[in-house]
């Protein structure tokens, strides 16, 4: 069973993915840490973006996976911690609107959630990634309130960025999500909507599995 759960940033998506995987006992994949990952690897060998050659051979070269307690490895070191900076935050949508990155995810992302009952989060998983996912959650929530997630979660790393520097940071990664070429952050026509503005996370995760379970429940009854 695949559960994809999309939305843009700071919207809840990996926080209830992880909680949503562990109450069903699924496998979690958080997707953005892995174009995070992408991004930290291009910047620390200082390769430019627009130099497609030298892009192309990093990706050959390029091993992402996550151990056991879900942290996440790139080419066997552990990156967790590293991809979640201001810098990687503001280059990762340029980073993502990469055909080739594209590629290259999609196709690690089909190879680890093959076969398996997997939870993913990202900007595409329900349109490109898994179409045809068993389940299809959007998360949205008010900027404001996604900028003050921000906030709290860059002051735990010594990070310090305005409230408003953040709600801008936020506007522009938004607009270049929607509006880049290939694969771009997009609500599935069949996608359940849930606004995360004012519910807790505990909230979120009873009302995506209660939705799952319900209706693993309704389709076993159709095949009784």
């Amino acid at each position: 069973m695949i559960i994809a759960i999309d939305g843009p940033s700071a919207s809840g998506k990996s926080t209830t993915a992880k909680a949503v995987s562990k109450r069903l006992g699924f496998i979690h994949l958080d997707t953005g840490a892995m174009y995070r990952a992408v991004t930290l690897g291009i910047s620390e060998s200082e390769i430019e973006l627009n130099d497609q050659s030298k892009v192309e051979l990093y990706l050959k070269s390029l091993k992402i996976e996550f151990d056991q307690n879900d942290q996440i490895m790139l080419n066997g070191k552990n990156v967790t911690d590293s991809i979640r900076t201001v810098k990687i935050s503001s280059n990762v949508s340029k980073v993502s609107a990469i055909l080739e990155v594209r590629e290259k995810m999609v196709q690690v992302q089909r190879n680890i959630a093959g076969g398996n009952n997997c939870v993913l989060e990202g900007r595409d998983i329900g349109t490109v990634v898994f179409p045809n996912a068993d389940f299809k959650f959007f998360l949205i929530a008010d900027i404001t309130i996604r900028a003050k997630r921000r906030f709290l979660d860059l002051q735990e790393s010594n990070e310090l960025l305005t409230l408003s520097e953040l709600i801008e940071s936020i506007r522009k990664r938004d607009e270049l999500d929607s509006k880049r070429d290939f694969s771009p952050l997009r609500q599935a026509k069949d996608a359940i909507v849930i606004d995360t503005s004012f519910l807790t996370i505990e909230q979120q995760v009873n009302r995506i599995v209660e939705i799952v379970k319900q209706n693993k429940k309704r389709k076993h009854k159709e095949y009784v």
